[in-house]
């Protein structure tokens, strides 16, 4: 499953077929396309391409309309968006969801567990509207069974004016800014130090997310870290330069 979350970060659009070639090229495992698809599965991980559908919903789970498509994005608290990723252990695996403002890129909210159910994608997105002071006009998730559930239906439901939008059909780019992120974190953190439990792991996260938001300046926002963004401040080179 490492192998598999380092070959689908390097090559995000493969799927098994890729993913199968690559590591008997790399590694000399002749591993079945069965066995990859569950692994995938488990490790949360899903080739970036148009398709039907992003993730699996849950049996009877209501699935919402894309809300998203020829919108501006142009203020923070407009729209979030959240998704789940799969952190590797030397002795098992944990996972972590995270709730990011599109305008600015900030991570406002995170959780790490070690199951993927629907209780800790609420408590980060709780996290979040406790750090922003509000709801946002509108959430974007995948349609993995989390996000379709009826604790995280009735949970949006419950902010005055929130709409819920889901990736539909051939909308995998929109969550390019997230797994950029996930791509960051994972090759300048958690690659590189190897946490042992999920304790020191939400420990290191939580350091790396919290200079991600104040210290990580991103050019497509006008060279600002996500908290100068959010806040609309100024980057501080330009505040120098004055």
């Amino acid at each position: 499953m490492r192998m598999l979350d380092e070959l689908h970060l390097r090559f995000p659009t493969f799927g098994t077929r890729g993913l199968r070639r690559l590591l008997k090229r790399e590694q000399g495992l002749n591993v079945g396309r069965k066995r990859l698809r569950r692994l995938m599965r488990l490790a949360h991980i899903s080739a970036l391409r148009p398709r039907p559908r992003t993730s699996a919903p849950g049996k009877g789970h209501r699935i919402y309309p894309y809300l998203l498509r020829g919108v501006a994005v142009t203020r923070p608290n407009q729209v979030w968006c959240a998704d789940i990723t799969y952190i590797p252990m030397p002795r098992g695996y944990c996972y972590l969801v995270a709730v990011m403002d599109w305008y600015s890129r900030k991570v406002l909210g995170w959780e790490l567990s070690t199951t993927m159910d629907t209780a800790f994608c609420l408590r980060a997105f709780r996290s979040a509207v406790a750090t922003a002071g509000r709801a946002p006009e509108i959430m974007n998730t995948d349609q993995g069974s989390q996000f379709t559930s009826t604790d995280w239906i009735r949970e949006m439901k419950q902010h005055e004016g929130l709409k819920i939008s889901m990736d539909g059909t051939g909308r995998w780019v929109d969550n390019v800014f997230i797994e950029r992120l996930w791509w960051s974190l994972k090759y300048e953190d958690v690659y590189l130090k190897s946490y042992e439990t999920p304790r020191e792991t939400g420990r290191g996260v939580g350091a790396w997310l919290e200079r991600y938001n104040t210290e990580r300046p991103h050019s497509s926002i006008g060279d600002r870290t996500p908290d100068e963004a959010y806040f609309g401040i100024e980057a501080e080179s330009k505040w120098r330069a004055a």
